[in-house]
């Protein structure tokens, strides 16, 4: 069995040119989401929602801000779970949707939604059949007929419409079809995914771990548990050893002898390059936290700091915000991990002056 042997500066260009943020840079929306395998649309906008700031990180200016929203419009990008995902990729996920929620070893966070589906199951019909003659609608526009009510410890309490409807989209059976401002669009599934051939669970679980590795370029076999992507990629690739870093890592071998050329990025705090923060510790070495639910006085970085990616290394973070009032990205801080040389400040700032550009607002930076 193959076992590579890899220092952290090879696992981490080995990363970054995975998630494309290496100096070839991709130049089309959606090639760059069909090998990234997904977006996650938060839509907290500091600066910018979270889909919108991956893409670019990768691309740049020169794609429109208004791609991603189009290209949900067009159901070229579907959103599932919160993520947005190519419109072909969906027929990797419907086998498992009609199987939910699963027929063995399901945990019991799972079996309680399924209960919880299933003693509302008039509910669940009221949705659909308003949806079938209605639809597309907002969660707002849709009847609460609910019998028994949705529980839980935190903002979710009650909100029987916006949970029911999650249920029924990992049960493949309503999707969103788009946006009205910040609202989703639901409608019947059979209305928004491609009619294509599904794949059985088996086969596309492993697809979907090729694919996720391709993506990562370096994962652990087996990450922290998530409800929506997984964080490890199984058995598919090649066994790995990284110097310095316990764990079973796998390695995506098509990157392997590569020569990596670096350059200066900006990266959202949910990018999936350090989305998974142990393997930003292992691999990156790097100090970082979303400091968003923070009370201001205890935050050291900023609400929405943005890594800086430079060449294999994380060196840094802007602490930024778009402010649409005054038409300015106000850039409060630049925290310096390392000190910057004259050449590192110019091409953060090229970076940032770029991202002022893509929002079509003035640069303003309050501490130079």
């Amino acid at each position: 069995m193959i076992v590579h042997q890899l220092s952290r500066t090879d696992a981490r260009q080995i990363a970054v040119r995975a998630q494309l943020l290496d100096a070839n840079r991709p130049t089309d929306l959606l090639d760059t989401v069909r090998h990234l395998t997904l977006l996650q649309d938060d839509r907290t906008a500091a600066v910018a929602p979270n889909a919108e700031l991956v893409i670019w990180s990768r691309l740049g200016s020169s794609c429109p801000r208004t791609a991603v929203a189009e290209a949900v419009d067009e159901q070229s990008l579907i959103d599932v779970q919160g993520v947005l995902r190519p419109a072909e990729d969906i027929a990797l996920y419907r086998s498992e949707m009609a199987e939910w929620p699963g027929v063995t070893e399901d945990p019991d966070w799972r079996q309680s939604r399924a209960a919880w589906v299933r003693a509302n199951e008039a509910f669940r019909q009221d949705l659909i059949d308003e949806l079938r003659r209605e639809g597309p609608l907002t969660w707002r526009e849709l009847p609460d007929t609910c019998i028994v009510s949705w529980r839980s410890t935190g903002w979710n309490n009650n909100r029987n419409v916006a949970m029911m409807l999650e249920m029924l989209v990992l049960r493949g059976e309503v999707a969103v079809a788009g946006r009205r401002g910040r609202d989703r669009l639901w409608d019947l599934a059979s209305r928004v995914y491609p009619d294509v051939d599904v794949i059985p669970t088996a086969e596309a679980l492993g697809i979907r771990n090729e694919r996720r590795l391709h993506a990562m370029g370096i994962s652990r076999a087996r990450g922290v548990a998530s409800q929506v992507e997984p964080n490890g990629v199984e058995e598919v690739g090649e066994a790995a050893v990284i110097e310095g870093v316990r764990g079973e890592w796998r390695v995506d071998p098509t990157y392997l002898g590569d020569a990596f050329i670096g350059r200066a990025a900006i990266i959202s705090p949910i990018d999936r390059l350090i989305f998974d923060r142990q393997r930003m510790t292992d691999i990156f070495e790097f100090d970082y936290n979303l400091e968003m639910y923070k009370p201001a006085a205890q935050r050291r970085w900023g609400y929405w700091a943005m890594p800086i990616l430079y060449g294999d290394r994380l060196v840094g973070k802007v602490d930024a915000t778009t402010d649409l009032r005054e038409h300015v990205l106000r850039v409060d801080a630049i925290h310096e991990d390392v000190t910057f040389t004259k050449t590192m400040t110019a091409k953060v700032m090229r970076e940032l002056t770029d991202l002022a550009q893509w929002l079509d607002v003035d640069l303003l930076r309050a501490h130079p």
